[in-house]
């Protein structure tokens, strides 16, 4: 367990999945913490070196618990694609094992807000910290990060670009802002979070200040408008350039959630996106509602420019159909 008040022993589970990388490099960049990746034992991927991999089996709980006895906290985790159940069986073999600290599969947008609980992200978000609260072992801590900034803008559409075709939607005058991390923001966050010391001294901050709760972390605060400019710096393009067309946010919003209701599987990532773009809520700009907690967390300034040439780069490489074909396998 935790020795001088602060965290030593770290397990995660995704240790190499598409945010799981970033948060074990942040995490190893730290020489006082020793991390443990879980796995799945027909996993055959490799982990870095001094990654400890545990090899486990969902359908065996005592092998859970095993993996986690001695840690002092739990970083989860997972793909759309894991099994509903996942996540609390690892939360009960947390519990079984006397992990103080959690950090529950929470990297997105606030699951308590209004937003997400009408496009369905926050009632199994909430279900999970609930059992981690009722369990009354662990103690959690979430992070707000808003979308993935390279994720959304190389998506097809998403952000309402596709890069790959040289397309823009505007919702609306595309002014409305949100706050959106990088992939690396998000790992140096959590990283940040459990190199804190446990209990403050002197107002100093500390990890128990976030237990049970939220921290809020952000790369930038943009708009669609922005990401265009910076697209256009990178790519030395103008507008003239993209073919621009512009659509209420709102009648986009109901189109997908009725292609959704419909069977359109990618509707339903339109209709998540668009609804932080609802003019006049802010529904994606927490900083101005929540704050952040950036300074706290001794989080970098990050350039927007070079952010954006990552994702211009996925996008080149077909990200996004990559990713549909390993997932379909």
């Amino acid at each position: 367990m935790a020795q001088s008040n602060h965290i030593r022993n770290i397990a995660i589970v995704g240790a190499t999945g598409q945010l799981g990388k970033h948060i074990s490099a942040a995490l190893l960049k730290n020489p006082t913490f020793n991390i443990t990746a879980i796995t799945r034992n027909t996993n055959t991927s490799s982990f870095p070196p001094g990654m400890t991999a545990i090899p486990v089996d969902y359908s065996t709980p005592s092998t859970l618990t095993s993996a986690l006895e001695g840690q002092d906290a739990l970083i989860i985790t997972l793909s759309v694609t894991a099994p509903p159940d996942t996540q609390s069986k690892l939360i009960h073999a947390a519990a079984e094992a006397g992990v103080p600290w959690i950090l529950p599969n929470e990297y997105g947008g606030d699951t308590d807000a209004l937003a997400s609980n009408e496009v369905g992200m926050g009632s199994p978000k909430q279900a999970a910290r609930k059992l981690i609260e009722e369990l009354g072992v662990s103690s959690w801590v979430g992070i707000v990060s808003g979308f993935w900034y390279e994720y959304s803008l190389s998506g097809p559409g998403f952000y309402g670009i596709d890069i790959a075709k040289r397309e823009v939607t505007f919702f609306d005058e595309g002014t409305q802002r949100m706050n959106t991390s990088t992939w690396a923001q998000v790992g140096r966050a959590a990283a940040g979070l459990l190199a804190l010391p446990v209990e403050g001294q002197g107002g100093e901050t500390a990890l128990s200040d976030y237990r049970n709760r939220f921290a809020f972390v952000s790369s930038f605060t943009v708009n669609q408008r922005e990401m265009l400019d910076s697209l256009n710096r990178g790519l030395e393009l103008k507008d003239e350039d993209w073919k621009v067309t512009r659509v209420s946010a709102k009648d986009r919003f109901e189109d997908a959630r009725k292609r959704m209701a419909g069977g359109d599987r990618m509707a339903f990532a339109y209709m998540l996106y668009t609804r932080y773009f609802l003019p006049g809520e802010d529904a994606g700009l927490y900083e101005k509602t929540k704050g952040l907690d950036n300074e706290k967390l001794a989080l970098p300034v990050e350039d927007l420019d070079e952010a954006t040439k990552v994702a211009v780069g996925m996008a080149e490489d077909g990200y996004f159909a990559k990713l549909a074909y390993s997932r379909s396998r």
